[in-house]
């Protein structure tokens, strides 16, 4: 069982940034898969960037150049650095981590960019 805690969620005027933070337990987190997903209002969750263990990382389109995945495998945390928000990136934030063939997600944490 993984647990995991998103942090750094609030509110951003248009062109402003935010830096999420996600905490996970367990001791292999250097192997653990990790993601940042988000859910908009009467839309589907959606993948925002994935980092593997190693480091390499993937993006989806829409937060290309503006987005930035990293990891601490040292203190078990993963950040998504979002910079230059437009008000499209406002959704629920969910921080993924994916074991083996098991996943979990953590609570979500509210981003909301409005001027």
């Amino acid at each position: 069982q993984v647990q995991l805690v998103e942090s750094g969620g609030g509110l951003v005027q248009p062109g402003g940034s935010l830096r999420l933070s996600c905490a996970a337990s367990g001791s292999l987190f250097r192997l653990y898969f990790m993601g940042w997903y988000r859910q908009a209002p009467g839309k589907q969750r959606e993948l925002v960037a994935t980092i593997t263990g190693t480091g390499d990382t993937n993006y989806a389109d829409s937060v290309k150049d503006r987005f930035t995945i990293s990891r601490d495998n040292a203190n078990n945390r993963v950040y998504l650095q979002m910079n230059n928000l437009k008000p499209e990136d406002t959704a629920v934030y969910y921080c993924n981590c994916r074991v083996g063939k098991q996943g979990y997600w953590g609570q979500g944490t509210q981003v909301t960019v409005s001027s």
